[in-house]
């Protein structure tokens, strides 16, 4: 949700937006989704990018079925973005880097999430308030069992202490 908050708030400034969320809870190959996230030009419906979560370390087997999803596909894939809660290990930064060439320029990258999130909001720090607009909207309207009433509480109260910091800058 947060990669689909960042587009959303976004996207008059990338020329890119998120295609509708599939469920979260189900795997890719039920849905028919290339990524949990993808990405497509603001006129286009081809998919550009794909951005795939885990909460896990991202291994070689992933990288390898993500490679299958993009090869059976009939989107023309630019990038492939892993984005994990979890290390990086150096193989699958390796692995990932060697790929560039054998897909004929597809860009497959594993990032940790709190580093892309730091340089979202640093890169477009100007329009954080639409990013928490946008993510909350997709927090709260997700089911329970997405996204916990814990969590959701948790955000809201993160989210009103950035609002009322806002005028201290």
């Amino acid at each position: 949700m947060i990669i689909a908050a960042v587009y959303q708030s976004a996207s008059s400034y990338l020329g890119r937006r998120i295609l509708s969320l599939g469920n979260h809870n189900a795997a890719d190959e039920q849905t028919g989704a290339l990524g949990d996230v993808e990405i497509t030009l603001l006129t286009e419906e081809n998919i550009v990018t794909c951005y795939e979560m885990k909460m896990k370390k991202v291994t070689g087997d992933d990288i390898n079925r993500a490679l299958q999803k993009i090869s059976n596909s009939t989107h023309i894939i630019n990038n492939y973005i892993f984005i994990t809660t979890d290390i990086i290990e150096p193989t699958v930064q390796e692995y990932t880097a060697s790929i560039y060439e054998q897909t004929g320029g597809i860009e497959v990258i594993v990032l940790d999430w709190i580093n892309f999130l730091r340089y979202f909001l640093h890169l477009f720090h100007w329009i954080r308030m639409n990013f928490l607009e946008a993510y909350q909207e997709f927090v709260l309207s997700e089911p329970e069992s997405a996204v916990s009433q814990a969590l959701k509480e948790a955000f809201l109260a993160l989210r009103q202490a950035a609002e009322s910091n806002k005028g201290d800058k």
